[in-house]
C-alpha cells in the first residue's frame, strides 16, 4: 500500500492527470512532498515533523510566497526503498517543486541523489550527514537542522566542561549513529571506556546497561532517537544508574518524554532549541502548536517551521515564479526570515551556522514533560565539512 496522504489548499495531488503542461511555473500552488517515518517505534519523531510544518504553513496563512501550498505527505515506513519509491512518484507523477521533512539520516541518503539530480529542491528539517556537507554538497539541498556531528560535538564539549575523564557512547549503528560518536570525539579530550553500536532497531539494552554498571564511567554519551531512546532511558533508570550522569542527544526530548516521563527527569540533552526561548516568534509558535495538538513541541518540530518559513521567503523573493532556480536558491542562501531560533544564517554548503544549548529535562506546571535551557555552549557554529565545500556561490 502506497502510504500517503494529502494536506493542503485546493485539488488534491493524487486527483491530478499525470502529465503536468510546461507552463507549471506558474502554477497556482506550491506543490510539497513532505517524507516523514510514521509508523513504528519511530513515529513520534515523524509526527512532530509533520505537525511543525503544518504549524509553520498555518502561521503563514496556508501560502508559501503568496501560493497556495499543497503538501503530499509521504510516510518512509523507515525503510530505504519505500521512500525511494514514493519520493520518485512524487517526482515523476506529482511533479512536486520541494522535497522537505525526512528524520533519519538513511532515509536522506536514499532518496538525495534523485532528488536533487533532478533539480528539485530538497530541504531536511532533520537529517543532516556529513556526506552532504562537505564534497558532497549539491546547490539543490538544504537543511534547517543541522549537520549531524554538530549537536553532539555540543555534548563532547560539555562534558569536557564539567571535568568527566571517562565516558561510555553508545549510539546506534548508521550513518547519524557514526556521526554522533564522530562528533562527541571531536570535543570530548578524555578517555572513551566503550564505544558500542546497537542495531537501529534494538529494544533491549540489558546486555549495555550491564556493561555500564560494570566500568562505572564518570557519565554516559548516547543518541537514541525515537522507540530507542524510550527504552533506554526507562531501562538506564530501572538499572539504578541514574547516578551516572546521562548525557544525550535526540534521547530525551519532547518526542520521547511523553513515553519516558519521570524516568527521564534530570537528564541533559543537546539542542538548537527549546521550547522555553524568550522570542516572540517562538512563544507564538509554542502556544499556537500546543492548542492545535496538546504536545509541547521539539527540536523536530521547530526545525520544520523554519523549513515553511525558508521556503516561503525564497518564494515571494522570486515572485512565485518557481522555474527560477537560480533565484529560489539565492533567496534561500539568503535565509531572509525570523528562525524561532533567533540567531541563524546558512553557510556555503547550505547547513545552518547557529548557536548551540545545553537542556535538562523538567516537569512543566502543566504537568507535561519537556526540555527546559540550561546554558548557551556554542556560537555562531559552522559544522567541520563546511569548508570542503566546492559549491559555487550564485
Amino acid at each position: 500500500m502506497d502510504r500517503r496522504s494529502f494536506l493542503g489548499a485546493g485539488a488534491s495531488l493524487l486527483a491530478m492527470p499525470a502529465i503536468i503542461p510546461a507552463a507549471r511555473a506558474q502554477s497556482a500552488a506550491v506543490k510539497v512532498a513532505f517524507v516523514a517515518t510514521l509508523s513504528g517505534p519511530a513515529a513520534a519523531l515523524g509526527v512532530q515533523l509533520r505537525d511543525g510544518w503544518a504549524a509553520g504553513v498555518k502561521h503563514l496563512g496556508g501560502k508559501l510566497g503568496g501560493l497556495p501550498v499543497e503538501t503530499l505527505v509521504i510516510d518512509d515506513e523507515l525503510k530505504p526503498e519505500t521512500a525511494l519509491t514514493r519520493v520518485r512518484a512524487a517526482l515523476d507523477r506529482d511533479k512536486v517543486d520541494f522535497v522537505v521533512g525526512v528524520v533519519f539520516s538513511n532515509m536522506l541518503q536514499a532518496i538525495f541523489r534523485p532528488v536533487t539530480e533532478n533539480e528539485t529542491f530538497l530541504v531536511t528539517a532533520n537529517a543532516g550527514p556529513s556526506t552532504y556537507a562537505g564534497r558532497g554538497c549539491s546547490p539543490y539541498f538544504f537543511t534547517t537542522a543541522y549537520q549531524n556531528d554538530q549537536p553532539h560535538a555540543t555534548m563532547g564539549q560539555v562534558a569536557q566542561d564539567f571535568g568527566y575523564k571517562r565516558v561510555f557512547v553508545l549510539v546506534p549503528n548508521y550513518q547519524a549513529g557514526k556521526d554522533a560518536a564522530a562528533g562527541f570525539r571531536s570535543r570530548f579530550k578524555g578517555e572513551v571506556v566503550d564505544e558500542v553500536y546497537v542495531p537501529l532497531n534494538q529494544l533491549d539494552f540489558a546486555n549495555e546497561v550491564a556493561k555500564i554498571a560494570a566500568l562505572k564511567p564518570d557519565a554516559v554519551f548516547t543518541f537514541m532517537p525515537g522507540g530507542l531512546g524510550v527504552a533506554l532511558v526507562r531501562q538506564y533508570r530501572q538499572a539504578g544508574l541514574a547516578d551516572i550522569p546521562f548525557l544525550s542527544t535526540f534521547t530525551v526530548d519532547e518526542a520521547t518524554l511523553p513515553a519516558q516521563r519521570e524516568a527521564a527527569l534530570g537528564f541533559y540533552t543537546a539542542a538548537t532549541w527549546a521550547p522555553d526561548f524568550a522570542n516572540a516568534q517562538s512563544q507564538r509558535f509554542v502556544q499556537d502548536f500546543m492548542a492545535d495538538y496538546n504536545y509541547v513541541p521539539g527540536n523536530y518540530a521547530a526545525q520544520a517551521y523554519d523549513a515553511a518559513s525558508m521556503i516561503d521567503s525564497a518564494v515571494k523573493a522570486v515572485g512565485g515564479k518557481l522555474s527560477d532556480k537560480a533565484g529560489l536558491r539565492a533567496a534561500m542562501e539568503k535565509a531572509d526570515f525570523t528562525s524561532l531560533r533567533g540567531n541563524f544564517r546558512v553557510g556555503r554548503n547550505h547547513y545552518p551556522v547557529q548557536d548551540f544549548y545545553l537542556c535538562k529535562v523538567v516537569q512543566r506546571p502543566d504537568g507535561k514533560f519537556a526540555t527546559s535551557t540550561v546554558r548557551k555552549v556554542l556560537s555562531d557554529d559552522v559544522d567541520p565539512y563546511a569548508g570542503e565545500c566546492r559549491m559555487r556561490a550564485t
